[in-house]
């Protein structure tokens, strides 16, 4: 090999172990989120959006919220339990904007608590036959939804990702805001589900905000853990003003099989002045190729005239998520 030949090599290897230690150096003091120049803005970013895209940290079931309640449109309706539009075939939300807003209730040193609303705006969609004659109508919507996310300091570095973890998570409140108001017709009072058999938790309303999930990371409880395979018996109280039964209907994130809704039977039902206490019940099995990680679980309660009549400014929605984790073991 010649000197210039020599030469060349040399100088290229050095240049290449100059640009390998700058890469390091600066990967070791990156902070996370380019757009986040503070904690608070980092915090924030983290509270609204998935963190990695992995499925399988607490933090996303913040940022999976929406996808997660998504119907994508019109799908076939569960288990052919409805019945009489003359005939209901097909119904589901399709997201068409959503839009978030934030502030702190609490923002200290060590702890800082996130409120997060969530504007949806989107079109109900519902085919059915009436008369023999497959009939379309589109119910444009709007929506609002809340949640809290409490983060706790454990670190201090130049490195936000590694300073804060999520501490806990609530439960999701939402309802219609148009073309009419969810919890002026339907609030829901409690949830309890259980797993095989035993009661797994209860979730109290009407704000199910109230309900906090305490992460693993920080020794609490966790989020509700599921197995494939498991049986999930959800039993919903209810209060309506509608003499008509109301539809229930228990959604979960879209996964192999696409987006999965499921209609409670009503168990019970007592008139209390003019307004109707019922309970709604549905057992099912968790699908044994649900994927792995951290998901929302949606339990909506809607007027049966949402459904059933094809008048646009009929709808009329309340409804709750709560965060599930379905793991192997």
């Amino acid at each position: 090999m010649n000197k210039i030949s020599r030469f060349t090599l040399l100088l290229n290897l050095a240049l290449f172990a100059i640009f390998f230690i700058s890469i390091s150096g600066c990967n070791k003091d990156e902070v996370t989120s380019p757009t986040a120049t503070t904690e608070d803005e980092y915090i924030t970013n983290i509270a609204i959006q998935s963190t990695d895209g992995s499925n399988d940290d607490d933090n996303e079931v913040l940022g999976n919220e929406v996808l997660d309640f998504s119907e994508e449109g019109a799908v076939f309706a569960n288990e052919n339990e409805l019945t009489g539009y003359d005939s209901l075939k097909f119904y589901g939300r399709r997201v068409t904007g959503t839009s978030v807003s934030t502030s702190f209730t609490v923002n200290t040193d060590t702890l800082k608590t996130l409120s997060i609303k969530r504007t949806i705006t989107g079109n109900f969609i519902i085919k059915g036959y009436i008369g023999g004659s497959l009939d379309s109508t589109v119910k444009p919507y709007s929506q609002e939804q809340f949640r809290t996310a409490t983060f706790k300091r454990i670190a201090r570095s130049q490195n936000f990702r590694l300073n804060w973890r999520l501490l806990n998570v609530s439960a999701v409140d939402g309802q219609t805001i148009t073309p009419e108001l969810g919890k002026s017709n339907i609030t829901m009072s409690k949830i309890e589900f259980y797993k095989n058999g035993n009661l797994l938790i209860t979730l109290n309303g009407p704000d199910f905000t109230s309900n906090l999930f305490t992460t693993r990371f920080l020794n609490g409880n966790g989020i509700m853990n599921v197995k494939r395979n498991d049986n999930i018996r959800v039993k919903v109280f209810a209060t309506s003003n509608q003499s008509d039964t109301d539809i229930v209907a228990f959604h979960w994130s879209r996964n192999a099989f696409g987006f999965h809704r499921i209609a409670f039977g009503m168990t019970s039902q007592v008139l209390v002045g003019s307004t109707y206490e019922r309970t709604y019940e549905k057992t099912f099995t968790i699908y044994a190729l649900h994927r792995l990680g951290v998901f929302n679980a949606f339990i909506s309660a809607s007027t049966r005239s949402s459904l059933w009549n094809n008048n646009p400014n009929m709808f009329s929605s309340t409804y709750m998520g709560v965060p599930y984790r379905v793991s192997a073991f």
